[in-house]
């Protein structure tokens, strides 16, 4: 570990806790009340569409906003309400904010001149190994790409040795392929530094690869909170369900009690949800399947999968993109349900039309309350908040 990570991991506070976190304007609540734990050294993401709450949540913890209630802190010491500068935390905004007129080492070196630090080439020329720019230390930011930018950007707020880092949609400027490279950088140097990230982003892909754990909002509110494959796997809501990748929500009726798990009736036929998997446990419920999780077949043929079968379906689309196939099949009853099947090349693809069954594995379903909208979470606009 360098030198940079070890001072780092000498100073850190604690957890980062919001209290009961309020912010309000003219009467609009963007943030209600939220209650959550960082854990030290954490990689964390604040995840939701625009107008969820999330970048107003940052901006409190980085004193860019005033909160109307609650509290911020770090282990024992609060700072709801000290000067930005002041505060143990650093921010990376998407639009990196560099220093036009420096060169990359001394955008890096910024803030220690500004405090009038000794041993600053030393202490430079680490943050440079860190984040692997010491080829381009005497460039210029606009001689650099924004992969590059933003290791700056990231260089020049840890040099600062904050105990908490913020990122502000970071990638959001990058493209897809930059975008992918730069969220396996970040978490290798999270990792090596050792600090405690919180990273706000409206991307899934970018929180569920990067964040140990996602807070996902909607409305102010948390939704759910964990670890990023509890949250894809066992969706408490139907706004994670859908938020967060797709999901198939088939409607029915729970009608019995099989031990460790509930017996549903989904359009006719019993289903099995384990209790661990169940949110609601009378009454009318939402069966919640992940795409990949369906198996498929012709219709009468094997289904690798020893779940209650679904018969009747009809192939209405056929979408192939590389390492699998998307298919939407109609079932009886009226809906399209979604089938994601690795393309391992035992058999051919299903024509639009064709006849299929479908069946899954009753320990990857789940089941939500039937008062929440189906319909939540879908294609929700992917705009910065």
């Amino acid at each position: 570990m360098s030198q940079v990570a070890d001072t780092m991991n000498g100073e850190k506070g604690g957890d980062l806790r919001l209290e009961t976190l309020t912010k309000q304007f003219a009467g609009f609540t963007a943030v209600d009340a939220i209650d959550l734990v960082v854990p030290q050294g954490h990689f964390f993401a604040l995840l939701g569409p625009s107008g969820c709450g999330k970048t107003t949540t940052l901006r409190m913890v980085a004193g860019l906003e005033t909160p109307t209630d609650g509290r911020i802190m770090l282990g024992d010491r609060e700072f709801t309400y000290e000067k930005p500068y002041r505060r143990p935390v650093n921010t990376v905004f998407q639009n990196y904010a560099l220093f036009p007129h420096l060169d990359i080492f001394e955008n890096i070196a910024f803030g220690l001149r500004r405090r009038k630090v000794k041993e600053v080439r030393e202490r430079v020329d680490e943050m440079l190994a860190l984040v692997e720019l010491e080829s381009q230390s005497k460039k210029m930011p606009s001689q650099l790409s924004g992969g590059q930018q933003q290791r700056v950007a990231l260089g020049r707020a840890l040099i600062n040795q904050p105990e908490v880092l913020l990122l502000d949609e970071p990638l959001g400027a990058l493209d897809l392929k930059l975008r992918r490279a730069m969220q396996i950088e970040l978490k290798r140097i999270q990792t090596e530094v050792g600090l405690t990230f919180v990273h706000v982003t409206h991307d899934q892909e970018e929180a569920m690869t990067m964040a140990d754990t996602i807070a996902v909002m909607n409305a102010g509110v948390i939704e759910q909170m964990g670890p990023p494959s509890q949250l894809y796997d066992n969706p408490a809501t139907t706004f994670v369900a859908n938020f967060l990748g797709q999901s198939n929500l088939i409607s029915g009726q729970i009608v019995g009690d099989d031990g460790g798990a509930l017996m549903v009736d989904m359009q006719g036929t019993k289903a099995r949800i384990p209790k661990d998997r169940a949110h609601t446990s009378t009454g009318a419920g939402w069966i919640g399947i992940r795409p990949e999780k369906v198996m498929i077949a012709e219709a009468g043929g094997q289904i690798d999968a020893p779940g209650n079968r679904l018969e009747g379906g009809i192939v209405t689309d056929v979408s192939f993109v590389g390492v699998s196939t998307q298919y939407l099949v109609k079932m009886p009853w009226g809906q399209e349900l979604m089938v994601f099947e690795q393309n391992t090349g035992r058999r051919g693809l299903f024509a639009v039309g064709t006849p299929v069954d479908v069946s899954w594995s009753p320990e990857y379903a789940f089941l939500l309350d039937a008062d929440q909208d189906a319909e939540a979470g879908r294609e929700l606009e992917d705009a910065v908040v």
